[in-house]
């Protein structure tokens, strides 16, 4: 790992604005990261309701491209079905973007963790999805 290059880019898409920002606020805040990994929030709808929406994914997505990757991480339902298919489409999503098998929260904190270190993109995905098995008992 070597942060001699650019950081992967992470996304945090919820069906929620105000989750997916909070979640990626407190990602960078635990990770330590004062804004250094590429981090964006596509919540909600763009007009504020409850929802996904394609063009707020995308955007964020771009926003967050470097050229080291984008892991998407998502809540859940319509919100993967959506990543999925911008994904098989081909054409919305910067090249190297990846939807992350992780739960969303603790999933997002090692992305960003992991990013921070100058991780390659499958790293941050194995970290993410390493998650999984964060026993809370």
């Amino acid at each position: 790992m070597s942060d001699a290059g650019p950081l992967v880019g992470v996304v945090t898409v919820s069906h929620s604005k105000a989750v997916a920002e909070s979640v990626a606020q407190l990602a960078s805040a635990l990770a330590g990261d004062e804004g250094r990994v590429p981090l964006a929030a596509a919540g909600g709808t763009p007009d504020g309701g409850l929802g996904t929406s394609s063009e707020l994914i995308a955007a964020a997505a771009r926003e967050v491209d470097r050229g080291a990757g984008v892991a998407l991480l998502v809540d859940l339902g319509s919100a993967v079905l959506t990543v999925k298919a911008m994904l098989a489409e081909g054409d919305e999503l910067p090249g190297g973007a990846r939807l992350v098998d992780a739960p969303f929260l603790e999933g997002a904190v090692a992305a960003v963790v992991t990013a921070s270190t100058g991780a390659d993109l499958a790293a941050v995905a194995a970290a993410a999805g390493e998650a999984y098995g964060y026993r809370k008992e």
